[in-house]
């Protein structure tokens, strides 16, 4: 079935059970999940040809990965692969979904072609989870999931992961989710698994924090305190506080601290909720110092200090004035001054000194501390490159693009040493890696599974566990090994309930006939609405969904009714930085129907006066004359938004226009048309009616021409011609 590859028994034996039901693969990184999903690919296709076979993975390098895999080793006489991401232009996806049967994808990217209706899952025979420890709350593979269920004629799902979490309730959320009917689990110490194992030699090198460390440490510590002892001296004994709070305690209090704003917000919650967030700061500051050292840490009280200048946040101006931070930062700018460094630090350059001829990939899950360690590291006898996601922050950041280019270097040995933060961890295929080092250890089951199976993949590899005495480093470290002791007993009492989950269910017919009525209720979203929950419960009212670039709106029900969406946070927001009396004044000007929706299920993370927020509600209201509704969830929200839209609507009128605004003069006319031009908005429609005196001149004009306009380049000339010059077609 599979060309230079020979499955091994486990394979084989997985093989027979994932053909029959709706599975969940746990084994090991690097044990070959990959070809068990080829194995059935190329099962289901063969069984069923005419349909597509769909891959899942959360990162386009991922995705790009598991298809490269799948051109190099399948052996169907008809096989057209194609990999869809965000960066596909959605006319283009289309094409590639309806001529390829084997579709790699990053699962936002077909969350948003399932919800403007681009793309069915009718034909498809398998959906693949890659990661499928994602699978729950609201990340994309859970609509995604239920959708498929819904559409596909033959469906079939496998879901694939080295470590699912150590909760019984997430475990069984994943397997809810995805409709999953069996479990097969494999470690490296069952019997038909371990012929296969390659030893991983694991040690741990313990370090002292230094006496000049634990100083700071004390002032942290005593900073941290007291924001709880205050705190806890204005709240009520319904709010648990202590002096040793975990970061997902402290989480947890602002959670609870901030639900319990009511209309009249008592001054003991609202100075807890600073409090609170001072604690969190520092508490974050005490894991930088005692897992990272002086150097992350100063950068981190620098940018405080920093945006203590600028911020209208309390908390930050509080805490960058209290005693015992700034006796702390103190001795931190001592510390630099005589580069004195993390005894970790220390030992990591020895170790790798000693290692210029191994592939090492080192995980530091900070970017200040793993962008020093490849400064240090480059200064010896190996090469170093930093691995990080694509956000910019303080810096560094990489492309997709990057991302791919970086780990083919590391592959074919341009580099050594690939320092990684988190997002090295998931999947990602590096053969022959001799070392994985953990800078610090994390307390979760499945990124400690993940970072080991970077190594022992084709030949015995290492692991070195670095941990600081007496800090946190200690506590994570057994956290995470109790955590992967609970996954497995977790995942083998799951299996054995699993037995009486009645099998996948079949289409949903009403849905189905729901979908394919002629006349459907259409609503026009702002693309930067995509992430939305309400834009899938939309879909599931049975809404046509089209995503457009909208200025005037989020969301359009008729050419009359624009209705600009806010939660209450972003209500709050935009009153702050004075966006809501511009957006108030477009959608005014825009529609004749205009609706505000405020969504009231968010926290507030800012607070402004009650009178601010009464003068902005009086302004909408009575200056632009638009009204407000209130809702409590998305649920509602896309419910309230569906039946404005059926009743516009009733009378079957679905056509209306993108183009939202409605000129007067002849002068806004003018402006309008040429505004409308790709590329050209209000002000440089202006600029160019000046220049060529009327549209006609405009339309008439070069390319050269149009690019002797400032801002006006060749593509966005280009643009302009083809638009005017193309023959329309249906």
């Amino acid at each position: 079935m599979i060309k230079d590859f020979e499955p091994r028994l486990y394979q084989q034996t997985i093989l027979g059970s994932v053909i029959k039901r709706n599975s969940m693969v746990v084994l090991p990184t690097g044990m070959g999940k990959t070809f068990l999903f080829l194995m059935l690919a190329d099962f289901r296709l063969r069984n069923f040809p005419n349909s597509k076979i769909l891959l899942l993975a959360p990162t386009k390098p991922l995705c790009q990965q598991h298809m490269e895999t799948a051109d190099k080793h399948m052996e169907l006489a008809y096989k057209n692969l194609t990999l869809l991401t965000g960066a596909v232009l959605p006319e283009k996806r289309m094409q590639l979904w309806d001529k390829s049967n084997l579709i790699f994808s990053t699962p936002q990217t077909i969350e948003n072609d399932l919800v403007s209706e681009r793309i069915s899952l009718k034909d498809v025979s398998l959906i693949c989870f890659d990661e499928c420890h994602r699978a729950v709350g609201d990340y994309a593979y859970v609509w995604i999931a239920k959708e498929y269920q819904k559409q596909a004629r033959y469906p079939h799902t496998l879901a694939l992961t080295a470590s699912p979490g150590s909760e019984i309730e997430k475990i069984a959320e994943i397997c809810q989710n995805l409709a999953i009917e069996d479990i097969e689990l494999r470690t490296y110490e069952d019997p038909d698994v371990k012929p296969y194992i390659k030893e991983i030699k694991m040690n741990l090198i313990e370090v002292e924090l230094p006496e000049k460390f634990k100083k700071i440490k004390k002032y942290f510590e005593d900073c941290f305190k007291t924001k709880v002892k205050i705190a806890s001296g204005l709240l009520g004994p319904e709010f648990k506080l202590h002096s040793s709070m975990s970061k997902r305690e402290i989480l947890l209090l602002q959670r609870q601290l901030h639900s319990s704003i009511g209309p009249e917000p008592d001054f003991g919650i609202l100075r807890s909720i600073s409090l609170v967030a001072e604690a969190l700061k520092v508490h974050h500051a005490l894991e930088l110092l005692e897992t990272q050292g002086v150097y992350a840490l100063n950068s981190y009280i620098s940018r405080l200090i920093e945006a203590s200048k600028t911020t209208k946040t309390k908390a930050v101006r509080n805490l960058v004035i209290d005693k015992d931070f700034r006796a702390a930062n103190h001795l931190v700018e001592q510390l630099i001054e005589e580069k004195i460094e993390h005894p970790k630090f220390i030992k990591m350059l020895e170790l790798i000194e000693k290692e210029k001829d191994s592939k090492v990939i080192i995980f530091n899950q900070y970017r200040d501390s793993a962008k020093r360690l490849e400064e240090e590291i480059n200064k010896g006898s190996n090469s170093a490159r930093l691995f990080v996601g694509q956000a910019k922050k303080n810096g560094t950041g990489l492309t997709q693009k990057g991302q791919k280019e970086m780990l083919d270097g590391f592959r074919s040995g341009e580099f050594n040493v690939l320092i990684s933060t988190s997002i090295g961890e998931e999947g990602l295929d590096i053969p022959k890696v001799d070392l994985v080092v953990f800078y610090e250890p994390v307390p979760s089951a499945i990124r400690s599974i993940q970072r080991r199976g970077r190594t022992g993949r084709q030949d015995h590899g290492r692991v070195i566990l670095l941990v600081t005495k007496g800090t946190r480093d200690v506590a994570y470290k057994w956290t995470s090994i109790s955590k992967e002791r609970r996954m497995y007993r977790i995942l083998s009492d799951i299996k054995k309930k699993l037995g009486t989950i009645k099998p996948t269910r079949a289409p949903d017919q009403s849905s189905l006939q729901r979908f394919s009525q002629e006349k459907r209720v259409k609503i026009l979203i702002d693309a930067r609405e995509k992430g939305s929950p309400i834009l899938k419960i939309l879909r599931e009212l049975g809404a046509k969904i089209e995503l457009k670039n909208i200025t005037s709106a989020d969301y359009v029900c008729s050419k009359d009714v624009g209705i600009e969406f806010k939660t209450r946070k972003d209500f709050v927001d935009s009153i702050i930085d004075k966006r809501l009396l511009i957006q108030a004044k477009r959608l005014r000007e825009n529609f004749a129907k205009p609706l505000l929706i405020i969504q009231d299920g968010e926290e507030i993370s800012r607070m402004v006066n009650k009178k601010a927020i009464y003068g902005a509600k009086a302004s909408i209201a009575l200056g632009f004359q638009i009204p407000t509704i209130a809702t409590k969830n998305p649920q509602e929200s896309a419910e309230l938004i569906y039946t404005i839209a059926k009743r516009e609507q009733s009378e079957g009128d679905t056509e209306f226009s993108m183009h939202f605004n409605k000129p007067l003069s002849l002068k806004e006319q003018q402006e309008y048309i040429v505004s409308a031009l790709p590329g050209i908005g209000p002000k440089l429609a202006k600029v160019m009616l000046k220049k060529f005196k009327n549209i006609k001149g405009i339309f008439n004009a070069t390319e050269e021409e149009l690019q002797s306009i400032e801002l006006i380049g060749k593509k966005k000339s280009q643009n302009i011609k083809d638009v005017l010059n193309n023959h329309y077609k249906e």
